[in-house]
């Protein structure tokens, strides 16, 4: 394998004076996975990922054993539900097929967000991940994995209600069965993703949602073609179709990888018998500093009411209030209702970027220890100036990041408004492209961290 020194000569767009923090890619993605391919030890974590992928698609497709199941009308029921529509893309196809992953992650992705809230509204919890360090973490991790089994019953319970004419109207013990393979399923799928995370490259979870929405793009691509073809879709609504996705891509790229880089001033140091000369460095702080969570935790939130819905039988006081609350809060820009469910979710949106963001980006601990490590920014003193100062850039960087993450969410409900015919082919527009594309770029980095770190050893 080439060393460092031949990567930066080959013309293939690496940099090593590129400061560390840049998100951008140093190598063509071609380039990258001939590179990752010459190295045994990439190429077996790369292999492992491809075989996970191999068994989470394989069960997708094995369906819960259900008597007098009917598939076409539970897919018609997906496709005429905006909730149960996003969920199946995430999910790969496996909540129409009724599938042992039907519920995919998505009960675990709720129990992450509880918690993450609870935690950082509860002090003691607080206090207890802070200091408690790699137990605390275990620990924190097991109590998300119990509420996910909760969460398991009550989710699988709506959906199956939701569902009822579908099925059937399924008795007690089906609903028993299909809950404990829906359960059982969702814990597998979270194991496997732990199995990536820990062997494979890249964050298992991500990488499991990224497979399940390029799970659903054939189908997605025949529906669209059928739409074509039986002229309920003209071609220039494909190539509007065609210049959105490029556009929103282009966008997601350009917002994953912009940074603003404060630059950081180093004080000299004694080091031994020699003294050290300050350096610069920077402190990288990302456009898009929250990622793709405040989407997920806002559509969580949207969709809630309607879950709970399907919890309760249609007589009941509260399935009347929780349907009324349903029709406001989804987001839908064709009725009046929809609208103000858009502006609900974009104000949801707001306020998680708000929220994520204070949680990861803690600035008073920046400048604190910014100053105990004798480094400041130029022209800003030490302590209370420095902690205002990343507050101001941190404040404005995030209300950008959340007007572009409101943007992209809200791309799915404007689409149908331009193209006709398209409303229930769950393309992958808004959220999943943004999954998707952010997925890819940040697998792709950690894969060309790898290649880079070996070749600069082999340089060495």
């Amino acid at each position: 394998m080439r060393n460092a020194q031949s990567v930066a000569k080959s013309g293939y767009g690496y940099n090593p004076k590129r400061p560390s923090g840049d998100k951008g890619l140093r190598l063509p993605f071609l380039e990258t996975l001939r590179l990752a391919m010459l190295d045994s030890q990439i190429k077996s974590r790369l292999l492992f990922v491809l075989g996970v992928f191999a068994v989470y698609v394989l069960g997708i497709h094995i369906p819960v054993p259900i008597p007098g199941f009917s598939p076409e009308m539970f897919e018609n029921a997906v496709k005429n539900n905006g909730m149960l529509q996003l969920m199946d893309t995430f999910g790969g196809g496996g909540l129409k097929r009724i599938s042992i992953f039907a519920l995919n992650l998505s009960p675990y992705i709720s129990a992450s967000i509880i918690m993450q809230i609870l935690t950082a509204t509860t002090p003691s919890l607080k206090k207890e991940l802070q200091e408690g360090g790699e137990y605390a973490k275990r620990q924190q991790n097991r109590r998300t994995r119990a509420l996910t089994v909760v969460l398991c019953f009550f989710q699988g319970l709506g959906f199956i209600n939701m569902m009822s004419a579908a099925l059937n109207n399924p008795t007690i013990l089906i609903k028993l069965t299909i809950l404990s393979f829906w359960c059982a399923g969702t814990m597998f799928v979270l194991w496997l993703g732990d199995q990536i995370t820990e062997k494979g490259i890249g964050n298992g979870i991500s990488l499991l949602i990224f497979a399940g929405i390029l799970v659903s793009l054939p189908g997605m691509i025949q529906k669209l073609g059928y739409a074509v073809q039986e002229d309920m879709l003209s071609w220039f609504s494909v190539a509007l179709l065609a210049g959105v996705f490029l556009l929103t891509t282009w966008s997601v790229v350009l917002f994953t990888i912009a940074q603003r880089r404060i630059p950081i001033q180093h004080m000299r140091r004694q080091m031994g018998s020699r003294l050290v000369s300050g350096n610069t460095s920077y402190l990288p702080l990302s456009l898009n500093l929250a990622g793709v969570i405040p989407i997920i935790f806002a559509l969580t939130l949207v969709y809630m009411p309607a879950q709970f819905k399907g919890m309760l039988s249609p007589d009941n006081f509260m399935y009347g209030v929780l349907d009324s609350m349903a029709n406001f809060l989804m987001p839908d820009l064709t009725r009046a209702e929809g609208i103000l469910g858009c502006l609900v979710y974009t104000s949801l949106i707001f306020f998680f970027t708000y929220f994520y963001t204070a949680i990861q980006y803690n600035v008073e601990d920046i400048a604190n220890n910014l100053k105990k490590g004798g480094s400041f920014i130029p022209g800003i003193r030490p302590g209370k100036q420095t902690k205002d100062f990343l507050d101001g850039v941190i404040s404005r960087i995030t209300l950008i990041g959340a007007v572009f993450l409101a943007g992209i969410a809200l791309t799915q409900y404007v689409v149908p408004l331009i193209a006709n015919g398209v409303a229930n082919l769950g393309l992958p527009f808004g959220t999943s492209l943004l999954i998707m594309v952010s997925v890819a770029l940040e697998t792709m980095r950690q894969i060309e961290a790898n290649i880079l770190m070996k070749q600069y050893g082999q340089g060495e």
